[in-house]
């Protein structure tokens, strides 16, 4: 790094810090033929102070071992709950999806539906409801993908 500035002088001595603090964390992976990909996921409604954007996040599991994580703030600020609980689920479903793909391709096919867990009822209903309602047009049709993986028996 050419001429590196206080702030990044700051920034390298905290992440220093951290990492001495955190030495004897880490993830456990045993050994284990549950190969089950399984997803948990979740948001805050906006959380973000500034600009009342929501924060998703979700994680994957292999068994009991962690296999796939993410948090990220969404891009568009969401006017109900359960609109950015199924934005936040659809990105669930586009992550499980790939996963899916890759475990094939690693010979680890799936050969049960990929369960993901989220903590909102309407957001269930909504992803189970083939049908379009009033209530829910406002939802943009790519995220609806997650009915398609439902019918499907991916997720």
């Amino acid at each position: 790094m050419e001429a590196p500035v206080t702030t990044h002088w700051k920034t390298t001595k905290r992440i220093l810090r951290h990492i001495k603090g955190t030495l004897n964390f880490g993830l456990f992976y045993s050994s284990s033929n549950d190969f089950k990909l399984v997803g948990y996921n979740d948001n805050d409604w906006a959380g973000d102070l500034d600009d009342r954007k929501s924060t998703m996040g979700f994680m994957f599991f292999m068994g009991d071992a962690v296999f796939r994580w993410t948090s990220k703030k969404q891009s568009i600020m969401k006017l109900f709950t359960c609109e950015a609980k199924y934005v936040a689920a659809t990105s669930c479903v586009y992550h499980a999806i790939w996963l899916r793909q890759l475990l094939e391709k690693l010979k680890m096919p799936q050969q049960e539906a990929t369960e993901i867990f989220v903590d909102n009822k309407f957001t269930i209903a909504l992803a189970k409801n083939l049908m379009f309602h009033d209530r829910s047009k406002h939802i943009d049709t790519r995220h609806h993908i997650i009915r398609k993986n439902i019918a499907k028996g991916e997720v």
